[in-house]
Formats: structure tokens, C-alpha cells, sequence
């Protein structure tokens, strides 16, 4: 079953959100770049306060698990991103996504 995620970080927006996706060599505009096995969706944007957040849907939670450890994490690091986030999983019991990127 796939699992859903979200992300919500505190003092951290859009800059932080791009120099980290630079060093993951994903463009979230295109959809072009190296994304990560197990991934479905992707979205991330800024709050009216200027706080990121992450929505996901993954193949399960070990394929996210597996992308932390092997590359999010230092990216997270690389790219500025000191606060840690709160973090929801939820199980997805209906899914759809169009083809095409912003």
C-alpha cells in the first residue's frame, strides 16, 4: 500500500527548498533529474508564513527511508536546512496524479 507524507518545516521556505533540490539534481518545475526510486508524487511549496511544506506519496515508507539515507539527508544538510521538521505518514487509500509538472 502507499504510504503518503508530509513535511512541514519551521523557518525554512523557498531558497532552501530550491538549493536542496539542486543538489538532489531534480527540477520539481520539469519533473527532469535523478528522482528517487520508489517515489509517485511530489509537491512542495511555502505557506502563507513562508514555512515550506512536503507532500509525498511513496511505493512504502522503506523506499522514503531508503532516500534519506542515502542522499536527502546530506542534501538537507548541503542546502541550509537546519530545522526539523514535523512529519505525518498516512496510509493512501485513493491516489491519482497527472503527467505533467508546473
Amino acid at each position: 500500500m502507499p504510504a503518503g507524507l508530509v513535511l512541514q518545516f519551521s523557518g525554512t521556505g523557498r531558497a532552501e527548498y530550491e538549493a536542496v533540490n539542486k543538489r538532489l539534481n531534480i527540477d520539481p518545475k520539469t519533473g527532469s533529474g535523478d528522482w528517487p526510486a520508489g517515489l509517485l508524487t511530489h509537491a512542495g511549496g511555502t505557506t502563507e508564513e513562508g514555512n515550506l511544506v512536503v507532500i509525498e506519496v511513496w511505493e512504502s515508507r522503506d523506499a522514503q527511508g531508503r532516500f534519506m539515507q542515502d542522499r536527502l539527508g546530506r542534501a538537507l544538510q548541503e542546502g541550509g536546512v537546519t530545522a526539523v521538521p514535523t512529519i505525518t505518514w498516512f496510509d493512501v487509500v485513493g491516489y491519482h496524479t497527472q503527467t505533467t509538472a508546473l
